[in-house]
């Protein structure tokens, strides 16, 4: 029965893929989902190219695109200059007027428990049809599908995710539909919005260019972004239609330094009063004056710098659950370093990534923490998560992660990345309140990857091992998936 559905799905991908005769899908944004597109455009950026503000993805194409036209290659390293090369290049591809289609295919024995930054299904299955309009100011795209959770229990759901309509207001980007958003430096995790969880529908406006303020009293903030999103936690919850929104402030007040601030809160839904505008600048929630949303704050640092001549980032993130970032925060932490390796023209990236999301008392208490803490609230008890999925770290409350990850292209644009797992979940103090696994599990996973460019279509093939695996399933694990992406 499992093989005959997968066999069902596959078939009616390749009819749908064999049917599309139009040039490769188009959009206004650099998307989540591509770390060698990412690594290049970390590259340009170190190089001082394009602003210094890589963090708030989906990333506006205008500025990176107009950046690159100004830029002066002369003198710069090989990698750099090829790196230019074919990101302006996709820029301009995806700014072309006109339609565009494309359709996806994923299938995997058993999904990923480690969800990064361009990780594939989040389910044993999914498949989508794309349409794609793109014009001097509006781009739109349709994208309808099906997402199967699990092929054994069944269940097909209708997939609108990345359907948007986007229209520029002056120097702005409004945007409506389901997006997929990744803000913070981390490529392995990102603690308060990643891309973990299926998109929801929402509403937002963000700044099409980064450049610099010209009002005296904020241009040393450099380069910069600001990003505000309005979305609806629909879907099966205890609390339904809850609200949700998101505001982040990114900028580059001096070379190779990148600061991010962010604020992402549940409001209204049922059974809770709904004054948004009001309950938005309640910011204090203590004992006497108790706030009624589910706040969280957020910092990151990224400051880049070439060291004997190897580009490197030394990156972190914060994310505070509480009122006061020093006495009571219920902190999360996120460290990491990454390096590019200079090999000609395609340099290797190694990045050490740790996360934690057993929250400490305050910033600097690693040593006095609060269990359960991190993406729930008493008020919200479905807490910070949508479709059983969290909307930040991967591995949700009280969970550990140390990651080692290493990737390479070569000439052809093959791109290969193999990544190395420990993850603690959940913990004894907590048992019950991670949604990943029923009781604390410490499991180590390794994954290969491998990255293949057709004329006009994309397979990814990923093997993944791993000696343990949430509960209530238990022991080693071998898994396998394939990902196939067809513009034409």
């Amino acid at each position: 029965m499992r093989t005959g559905y997968v066999g069902q799905q596959l078939g009616c991908a390749l009819f749908i893929l064999l049917g599309i005769t139009m040039r490769a899908q188009s959009a206004p944004w650099a998307e989540v989902g591509d770390n060698q597109l990412r690594a290049e455009i970390e590259l340009l950026a170190s190089a001082g190219l394009i602003d210094g503000v890589t963090t708030p993805w989906p990333l506006p194409w205008t500025s990176i695109a107009h950046d690159l036209t100004e830029a002066s290659l002369v003198g710069q390293p090989e990698y750099v200059q090829a790196a230019a090369a074919r990101v302006l290049g996709l820029a301009n591809a995806e700014n072309q007027p006109g339609f565009s289609a494309s359709t996806t295919l994923d299938i995997t024995n058993n999904p990923s428990v480690v969800y990064g930054f361009d990780s594939l299904g989040r389910g044993d299955g999914q498949s989508q049809a794309s349409l794609s309009y793109s014009s001097s100011d509006i781009a739109a795209r349709l994208s309808l599908g099906g997402f199967t959770q699990s092929f054994d229990r069944g269940g097909t759901k209708l997939m609108p995710d990345n359907s948007y309509v986007a229209a520029k207001l002056g120097d702005a980007l409004v945007y409506a539909g389901w997006l997929t958003h990744w803000w913070g430096p981390g490529w392995i995790s990102a603690l308060s919005l990643s891309n973990n969880t299926r998109p929801m529908p929402q509403i937002g406006i963000e700044r099409l260019e980064t450049s610099a303020s010209t009002w005296p009293v904020l241009s040393w903030l450099g380069p910069w972004q600001m990003e505000f999103f309005l979305g609806l936690l629909d879907g099966p919850r205890l609390q339904k239609n809850t609200l949700y929104d998101a505001l982040r402030i990114t900028f580059n007040p001096a070379p190779g330094l990148e600061i991010g601030l962010a604020r992402t809160q549940e409001t209204c839904g049922q059974g809770h009063p709904c004054s948004p505008l009001v309950d938005y600048f309640h910011l204090t929630n203590t004992s006497t004056n108790p706030s009624p949303t589910n706040d969280e704050g957020l910092i990151d640092v990224k400051y880049s710098h070439d060291i004997a001549g190897v580009p490197a980032q030394f990156y972190m993130q914060l994310m505070n659950e509480d009122s006061s970032p020093f006495t009571h925060s219920g902190t999360s932490h996120l460290f990491g370093v990454t390096a590019f390796l200079p090999t000609g023209a395609n340099p290797l990236r190694l990045t050490v990534e740790y996360t934690n999301s057993i929250a400490s008392v305050n910033i600097f208490s690693f040593s006095h923490h609060i269990y359960g803490f991190s993406y729930t609230d008493y008020k919200y008890i479905d807490g910070m998560r949508y479709r059983g999925r969290t909307l930040g770290f991967s591995l949700d409350n009280d969970s550990r992660l140390l990651s080692l990850q290493a990737s390479w292209s070569d000439n052809d644009g093959r791109f290969y990345e193999l990544s190395l797992h420990h993850a603690g979940i959940g913990t004894s103090q907590s048992a019950g309140a991670n949604i990943v696994s029923r009781v604390p599990v410490v499991l180590n996973m390794g994954v290969a990857r491998v990255t293949l460019p057709f004329h006009g279509l994309k397979l990814d093939l990923e093997a993944r091992l791993q000696d343990d695996q949430p509960r209530p399933e238990r022991g080693f694990t071998a898994s396998f998936e394939m990902a196939l992406r067809v513009a034409l």
